[in-house]
């Protein structure tokens, strides 16, 4: 399929529920779907590397194929450094060396790629678009992985950054600003799901991140965020300008999962259901 006009990719995070996107991606990418414009954060972020830089199979080997992997997730790892994820692992080992990541087709691509970060000083979301990362790549990828609570904060250009979906997590309004007129979002939640208020913990998070006032006030609002972020996609699925693929179920997978049963079945769910779509996906776009 030629490369579209005027239409965004939109993909949420989502930890490992991510899984659904790099299943929707593979098919796109089997199929020869391209766009002009991607925007991602945290693990949509992810997902679209590896789908721009055209690397069948990577998002499923790199995620699913290392979930149970020993030095993955690691709760002592989180005790003695306040990292869950293994970032080294994922943001340098893995790309580097254990499954290359094609960065000579990635920064040859003619598509527009944004990856949303939070500020932590101020709260904005802080987008980095591609060509201007270079070698700085996984370490802006790492930045818009990174939650607080789990993983350390990420220094760069004179910011403090954690993951891109606490301010935006669902960044449609950066496809509409950059003149997008059509949108595919890929959500990691089903049909219904509102996010609710932060509780929990949040004396010790308050505590913990008291020097930078932007990052506790995105916090506090997160759950408005997020289910006004949904009414706006709800609103451009009515206008006819937005397809949207969400999962059906979650086969049980969490932000943090790690069997691979569960994990599998999620991402086939994301590939079966962008094959089942890829029709009436087709006439939205050339329309």
């Amino acid at each position: 399929m030629r490369v579209l006009e005027k239409i965004g990719l939109v993909l949420e995070g989502g930890g490992m529920r991510g899984v659904y996107t790099g299943g929707v991606l593979e098919f796109f990418l089997e199929k020869n779907i391209t766009f002009p414009y991607v925007v991602g954060v945290s693990a949509g972020a992810c997902n679209a590397a590896s789908y721009i830089s055209r690397q069948y199979g990577r998002n499923k080997a790199v995620t699913i194929g290392y979930a149970d992997h020993p030095e993955y997730i690691s709760v002592k790892r989180l005790i003695r450094s306040g990292e869950l994820f293994n970032m080294d692992l994922i943001f340098n080992q893995i790309p580097n060396s254990e499954i290359p990541f094609d960065y000579n087709v990635f920064f040859n691509s003619n598509q527009h790629f944004y990856v949303g970060t939070t500020d932590c000083h101020t709260g904005e979301t802080i987008y980095y678009e591609k060509q201007e990362l270079g070698d700085q790549l996984n370490k802006i990828l790492r930045a818009s992985s990174s939650l607080p609570l789990v993983a350390p904060v990420v220094e760069h250009d004179e910011r403090v950054l954690l993951d891109g979906g606490l301010s935006d997590p669902i960044p449609i309004n950066h496809s509409l600003d950059f003149g997008n007129e059509k949108h595919i979002i890929v959500l990691t939640q089903c049909e219904g799901y509102l996010k609710k208020p932060a509780k929990r913990g949040m004396w010790y998070f308050n505590r913990k991140y008291r020097d930078y006032p932007g990052l506790l006030e995105i916090v506090k609002k997160r759950s408005i965020v997020y289910n006004q972020a949904l009414e706006q996609v709800a609103e451009l699925e009515r206008q006819g300008k937005a397809f949207v693929f969400r999962p059906d179920h979650l086969q049980d997978v969490t932000r943090l999962e790690r069997k691979k049963d569960r994990l599998e079945a999620l991402y086939e769910h994301g590939y079966k259901q962008a094959s089942e779509k890829y029709e009436e996906l087709v006439s939205f776009l050339m329309k």
